[in-house]
């Protein structure tokens, strides 16, 4: 089974767990905390998801309230690309075109029902590869 790495601040500790508890007949979910809704700093947790993904070649979801800070830590990683999305069609499009492999999103923004729509289809999702793929290339250039 695929495993799927998930992690989020207290902001979003409510979907993260409820996406974790959604995902867990598809995939082997590792939740990589937060374990309560006591304050935390996102960043400790976007470099757990970072790390993750990196070392397993994996894909994962990350959220804090508003995705952005998230986003911006996961995205200080070479090989990381992290994708805000605010629907289904960014969820689409960050895969499609953009290949990422972490999925941000915001816990204080969205039902838990958008967030697992965009979840399925970031995951249904194929990257496209082609002209894309040379893009991709480029943003891990130094």
């Amino acid at each position: 089974m695929e495993k799927l790495f998930i992690a989020s601040d207290h902001a979003a500790f409510e979907q993260k767990q409820q996406l974790a508890d959604y995902f867990n007949d598809r995939f082997e979910v590792i939740d990589l905390g937060t374990n309560s809704a006591e304050s935390v700093h996102y960043p400790e947790f976007g470099k757990k998801i970072a790390d993750a993904v990196l070392e397993n070649n994996g894909r994962g979801i990350a959220l804090c309230g508003s995705g952005i800070g998230i986003s911006m830590q996961v995205n200080r990683y070479k090989g990381i690309r992290g994708g805000l999305c605010n629907d289904v069609n960014d969820a689409k499009m960050t895969k499609l075109h953009n290949n990422a492999n972490i999925l941000c999103l915001a816990g204080r923004k969205h039902t838990i029902d958008l967030v697992k729509e965009m979840a399925d289809t970031w995951l249904a999702t194929d990257f496209e590869g082609g002209r894309h793929q040379t893009r991709i290339e480029m943003l891990d250039q130094e």
